[in-house]
């Protein structure tokens, strides 16, 4: 199973950026998809998941700015980022979980986003 991460990258305050993760391995539409975020001295937290279905889970720190996606044709899930804050700046991670479990199974490898003030 592999799961890679894009589309990170440098902007500004206010500005957008779209995450892609793209899986390869698993049967992606069994699997619940998270993206996760770890800033430099802080611990990794959880940003977004979406199911199937599609149920769709968001922190309160993202919400009304982020939106995530999927397309089980390309078995990738997105992460459209929006009103991006200075805060946002972290190293970004998808994963994959099945939905009989609360431990994600997969990682990808990560992207970083810095967003300047």
């Amino acid at each position: 199973v592999q799961l890679q991460a894009s589309g990170g990258g440098l902007v500004q305050a206010g500005g957008s950026l779209r995450l892609s993760c793209t899986t390869s391995g698993l049967i992606f539409n069994t699997y619940i998809m998270g993206w996760f975020r770890q800033a430099p001295g802080k611990e990794r937290e959880f940003v977004a998941d979406i199911s199937w279905s599609p149920s769709i889970a968001y922190a309160d720190s993202v919400k009304g700015r982020f939106t995530i996606s999927r397309d089980s044709a390309k078995s990738t899930v997105y992460l459209q980022m929006n009103s991006l804050k200075p805060e946002d700046t972290a190293v970004y991670y998808c994963a994959a979980r099945n939905p009989y479990s609360q431990k994600y199974d997969y990682w990808g490898q990560g992207t970083q986003v810095t967003v300047s003030s």
